[in-house]
């Protein structure tokens, strides 16, 4: 299968687009010229699974300089910018995306970008992982580890773990402080509602908005929301996350009730279902709903769809289903990741801390002397923290250090006073 998108004039408008992006990415930016004078990937195999927008393409220039041979696939049908995928295809970079692909398509990217016989992978919610251990078994002896960059792929991982069925290391890049902290709180909840408001054109304040999860992604939302002046609902199943929002200030309760008061409703939970028939049939004339977790499962469209007698587009991201008794439901992007299908997903400055970690966990497997076993690890403590510190040199921002008497008290059990 050869790349999909090659086009001189979209490649030349991706190129400004990733370059504008860098500018914002001072760190990953640093990386790259260390990875170009070490060369530490040097010929190591390895396939991606990502998003295909500017930040990425940013990724692909430093593992590229870093030595990596490497092909990329989306891990989303409506996220990919085909200008980005047009340039990096121009810059060498094979890149197996189209905006909009059929479910068919799709996968038959992924599998070309396993094709490659990847010796380390890179994936975002974990389909590229499953897809290998699926189908790509012949694979599994030459592969060194891999990394996930979002939730609900770390739960899939976790969750085959777990089963005795994964087969080779893998990172939980999103588990790193400087990666769920910044990325899932302040990129969620700025592009999640960017997504939105593209979509609709909606005033967000004085609005009931409901936030279905109180992860950090559901977090970000909440404070984005009520940063807008939307009157936030949150929704939960976790008590302890139920008794924090409650603590922030929110109103919480279950979701059937929320979903009666609500003008919008944004599920961010990594479940399935979790918008349903019972929630339809309660929401108020024109609710919007939308979706900002990884896979289009968290409102159940089989159940919406049942429920309707008309279905029409009256803008680019809105699908507008019209019930038995004329209430309208309006769905944004299909359900789907609607930060990236309507809008140009996180901002650059914060993925530019994710993916630092992403570039340093790489160079970190392909170092270890020892191999890893086949389970979910966590990011290692000192690329967290170098992260972190370079971010706030990028900032400008210093900090204070203990003194080697300070450091010697908080390491002593006998010194009380």
């Amino acid at each position: 299968m050869h790349c999909d998108i090659t086009d001189p004039t979209l490649a030349a408008r991706g190129r400004d687009r990733i370059d504008w992006s860098d500018a914002e990415m001072p760190v990953l930016a640093g990386i790259r010229d260390q990875f170009a004078r070490e060369r530490p990937l040097a010929g190591l195999r390895i396939s991606a699974c990502l998003h295909v927008t500017t930040e990425t393409a940013n990724l692909m220039r430093t593992l590229r300089a870093g030595g990596a041979d490497l092909v990329l696939c989306a891990s989303n049908p409506l996220s990919t910018q085909d200008d980005v995928a047009a340039a990096l295809v121009d810059e060498g970079i094979p890149v197996f995306a189209r905006r909009g692909e059929e479910t068919a398509r799709y996968y038959a990217h992924l599998r070309a970008a396993l094709d490659h016989r990847p010796q380390i992978t890179l994936d975002d919610g974990a389909d590229l992982v499953s897809e290998l251990h699926k189908h790509r078994t012949d694979l599994l002896g030459a592969m060194l580890g891999g990394t996930e960059e979002t939730t609900t792929g770390v739960i899939r991982l976790r969750a085959m773990a777990a089963a005795g069925a994964l087969r080779y290391p893998i990172v939980a890049v999103n588990d790193a402080l400087t990666k769920h902290l910044f990325d899932n709180r302040y990129g969620t909840g700025q592009s999640a509602l960017d997504g939105v408001i593209r979509a609709t054109n909606l005033l967000l304040a004085g609005r009931v908005f409901t936030v279905v999860g109180y992860g950090w992604c559901g977090r970000g939302v909440a404070m984005r929301a009520k940063g807008q002046g939307a009157r936030v609902i949150v929704t939960e199943v976790d008590p302890l996350r139920a008794l924090e929002a409650a603590m922030d200030g929110f109103d919480v309760m279950p979701l059937v009730e929320a979903a009666a008061r609500s003008d919008l409703i944004l599920t961010v939970t990594g479940d399935k279902q979790v918008l349903s028939w019972e929630h339809f049939e309660v929401m108020k004339d024109g609710c919007i709903i939308a979706n900002a977790g990884h896979f289009n499962v968290e409102i159940d469209l089989p159940a919406l769809q049942s429920l309707a007698v008309e279905r029409r587009r009256p803008r680019a991201h809105v699908d507008e289903y019209r019930l038995r008794d004329g209430r309208r439901i309006r769905l944004l992007a299909e359900g789907r990741l609607v930060n990236l299908a309507a809008a140009e997903g996180h901002p650059a400055a914060v993925m530019d801390m994710s993916f630092a970690n992403q570039a340093l966990a790489i160079a970190w497997l392909r170092d270890r002397a020892q191999p890893l076993a086949p389970a979910v690890h966590p990011v290692p403590r000192a690329i967290d923290q170098r992260v972190a510190r370079l971010k706030l040199a990028a900032l400008g921002m210093r900090i204070d250090r203990l003194t080697p008497e300070q450091t010697a008290y908080l390491a002593s059990w006998e010194e009380g006073t």
